[in-house]
């Protein structure tokens, strides 16, 4: 998370986590879809649905010689479904955008004078987040469209600290920079059904992403001495520069068998080598191509075993971070989870495991090795209905 925005969140609810991140095609009347919005139509008249998801990881870090663990959890979605209408649906919810959290450091060791020794410590902080509300619409029986319009949020601090020995009379000198955003961010979705005799149906989905320049305030605070004492100068310098986000452009096809095997593709492209970050172009094309497949044994059987939905996947990703002009890593991961229902409800339980290995394209850059656990739970009731009394 050094670089630009830092580690960019997957756009996914509990059941696209455990099938490789796939979901551009998916219409599933149980879970929400936010990754292409046409796909709120699928949820029935009755349905409220209310759905959130956390994750927890472990990685490790190498550079070849010394390796490192760290742990951390992070919220992954809060999202709200209804029906609108006949032949509209909404959906509300907040996502991450991207985190940024490290710390490091090295040391400067001079032997002969130890006031020429120091340490150099970089540490980053923050993240973006997007609160959005959308709309899917039912164009005809079998092709639906629909849009979010997102508020795009978060700052950014990046801190470069030198520290030196007690024992000398250097001073530390600290470098600050932040970035505040506050913005907007557009998605549009299509979804076409088309059934394949009774039992088979193939789903096209399709999404489109405007990239634009965000709205933004930045600055640098340079301090020399430790804060509080005496001779110690802070200055702050106001920075004008544009900050932005990739177009989006991105494909998927699901095939579903007689509601109880659903496999599907995705495909993504983000233009990050055409975005300004910084005033400058910092970033290389992003990509990422994934597969999935979920299998309900029974839906009606009378085993709970029966109706667990289980899930599997896995993708390959090149990320958008670009260091000295090359691309920084290759990214490959493995999926797999289950759908647990709650008995007596509709509501379920996702639970996913994710393995994901973060290659890098040069023997000096970092390798990542991370073992991610993802729970979803998914509130299902029916809300929206009128009781007769006889």
């Amino acid at each position: 998370t050094r670089y630009g925005y830092g580690q960019l969140a997957d756009q996914g609810s509990g059941n696209s986590k455990a099938m490789g991140g796939v979901a551009y095609g998916l219409r599933d009347k149980y879970q929400v879809n936010f990754a292409n919005p046409a796909a709120y139509t699928a949820v029935d008249s009755l349905t409220f649905i209310f759905d959130g998801g956390i994750s927890m990881q472990n990685t490790n870090f190498s550079n070849g010689t010394l390796k490192q663990n760290a742990k951390n959890s992070s919220f992954d979605y809060i999202t709200m479904q209804f029906r609108a209408s006949r032949w509209a649906a909404v959906s509300i919810g907040m996502l991450p955008y991207a985190n940024v959290g490290y710390n490091m450091s090295q040391s400067y060791v001079n032997s002969d004078n130890s006031a020429a020794s120091y340490v150099t410590t970089y540490s980053g902080e923050g993240g973006l987040h997007q609160l959005y509300i959308g709309a899917g619409f039912k164009i005809f029986k079998n092709l639906s469209v629909g849009a979010n319009i997102s508020y795009l949020w978060g700052g950014i601090t990046r801190t470069m600290e030198e520290s030196f020995p007690a024992s000398t009379s250097n001073y530390p000198f600290i470098i600050q920079s932040q970035v505040d955003i506050h913005s907007y961010k557009l998605d549009f979705g299509l979804q076409y059904t088309q059934p394949l005799g009774k039992k088979h149906s193939v789903t096209l989905g399709a999404v489109y992403s405007p990239g634009h320049n965000l709205k933004n305030t930045a600055y640098e605070l340079r301090q020399n001495g430790n804060s509080g004492e005496s001779g110690t100068t802070v200055t702050r310098t106001d920075i004008v520069a544009d900050y932005g986000i990739p177009t989006t452009v991105g494909a998927g096809l699901a095939y579903v068998y007689d509601d109880r095997l659903t496999v599907g593709v995705d495909g993504m492209l983000q233009n990050w080598d055409k975005v300004v970050y910084e005033d400058e172009k910092a970033f290389c094309k992003r990509a990422r191509i994934g597969v999935g497949a979920e299998y309900i044994p029974n839906p009606m059987g009378r085993s709970y075993l029966a109706y667990v939905k289980y899930r599997i996947g896995a993708y390959y990703s090149k990320p958008y971070y670009m260091i000295k002009g090359q691309r920084a890593a290759d990214e490959y991961g493995i999926t797999v989870g289950f759908g647990l229902p709650i008995p007596r409800t509709r509501s379920m339980v996702s639970i996913s495991a994710q393995y994901v290995k973060t290659k890098g394209t040069a023997a000096a850059f970092l390798d990542e090795n991370t073992l991610r656990l993802c729970i979803g739970i998914t509130f299902n009731e029916r809300w929206f209905f009128k009781r007769k009394v006889d």
